[in-house]
């Protein structure tokens, strides 16, 4: 059976197949056996064509690698794990997004914490200035979850205003090529912080306050899937999204 997944990858990176056979010092013929009879390559080169192709080698080869190295793998994404979000060292967040070379990612209902943050913006705009892209999801405030949630933490319309406030904090930034705002209607299981291939991931638990719920500090590792399970729902979450009114 044919690798739909290798070669749509290969024609969305512009890579040949002749090209991807040099760099990796194959014949071309063994390139267009994994391609067209779906044929495994070796590791090594499994993990040469995911980076070069920016994509997850269980994503090109879902059946590559055995159940004890794909929990090793797992295992090897967790860097840390914060009993609570007050236990982050304040100076990581915005040293997680000064890391980032591609693309951040933020997910929240309001985030305060972020936004009040003066630094923040002024990352924000210098990367977004370097070519890094910056996407930002907060809560629709007019919306029923966002509503449930304030009902959830007994704080009422509390939820919506703090929405509110964060996206009048962040108005100066709406107009700033690069980075995007929207609002979202989803009900947030983890708030998600993505630099890159590293991420915070601030778990929701029933009944109590983000700050006082755990943190988990992730980073991509080949052939792994936890970090790719995340970003799967940032995306799902950013495509069902709306634009944040300027």
């Amino acid at each position: 059976m044919a690798n739909e997944r290798l070669r749509s990858a290969m024609l969305t990176q512009g890579v040949t197949t002749d090209a991807l056979a040099e760099r990796l010092g194959v014949d071309p013929k063994t390139v267009e056996r994994w391609i067209t009879k779906g044929r495994a390559p070796y590791r090594r080169h499994r993990l040469a064509i995911s980076a070069l192709l920016r994509e997850d080698e269980g994503y090109l080869w879902p059946d590559g690698l055995p159940d004890g190295q794909r929990q090793d793998a797992a295992d090897a994404e967790v860097l840390k794990v914060y009993p609570h979000r007050s236990y982050v060292p304040a100076d990581l967040w915005l040293q997680l997004f000064g890391r980032a070379e591609r693309e951040i990612g933020v997910l929240v209902h309001a985030g305060v914490f972020l936004a009040e943050n003066p630094r923040w913006a002024q990352l924000l705009r210098l990367k977004a200035a370097s070519g890094v892209r910056a996407r930002i999801l907060l809560g629709d405030p007019e919306s029923p979850e966002i509503r449930r949630r304030g009902e959830e933490e007994e704080i009422g319309e509390g939820v919506a205003y703090k929405v509110r406030e964060v996206m009048k904090l962040y108005r100066p930034l709406y107009s700033v090529p690069g980075i995007e705002f929207r609002l979202h209607r989803s009900t947030l299981h983890n708030s998600l912080y993505r630099s890159d291939d590293e991420w915070l991931v601030n778990t929701q638990v029933y009944g109590v306050s983000a700050p006082l719920t755990p943190v988990l500090h992730l980073r991509k590792v080949a052939g792994a899937e936890l970090v790719s399970t995340y970003q799967q729902s940032f995306d799902k979450v950013w495509s069902e999204a709306v634009p944040a009114e300027r």
